[in-house]
């Protein structure tokens, strides 16, 4: 008798819910990366379903699925917000390394040590 792998059941989507996923990274702009974390999907199921829907096996029986404008912005600001971060976290490591750089560069010796060296001539 063969083991399952795992006891934990993957979800079930609708069509339409499929449908809608694929349409939202479909959006000028919009990473399939942000609309998966967006949706609590796994990027690479998202990726499957718009290749399902390129190759025309993901299919809508009734009408075009809509789309809720309150979403689209909702992930955009998502997006905005993770690029901005990305950025903060590249000028705070700029910012650590210009500190260290800084700090070696220094002079180690003291200033009465120089001066004392003039007072001898």
């Amino acid at each position: 008798m063969a083991a399952r792998l795992s006891a934990k059941r993957l979800p079930r989507y609708s069509l339409d819910f499929k449908l809608k996923a694929v349409k939202l990274t479909r959006i000028p702009g919009m990473e399939v990366q942000a609309v998966a974390e967006a949706l609590d999907l796994h990027p690479v199921m998202l990726s499957r379903w718009r290749q399902e829907a390129r190759e025309g096996r993901l299919r809508a029986a009734a009408p075009r699925a809509q789309i809720s404008k309150k979403l689209v912005r909702e992930i955009k600001r998502l997006q905005d917000l993770e690029r901005a971060h990305q950025v903060l976290q590249e000028e705070h490591e700029l910012l650590k390394k210009a500190i260290r750089f800084c700090s070696e560069r220094r002079p180690r010796s003291s200033r009465s040590s120089s001066s004392s060296g003039k007072a001898s001539r």
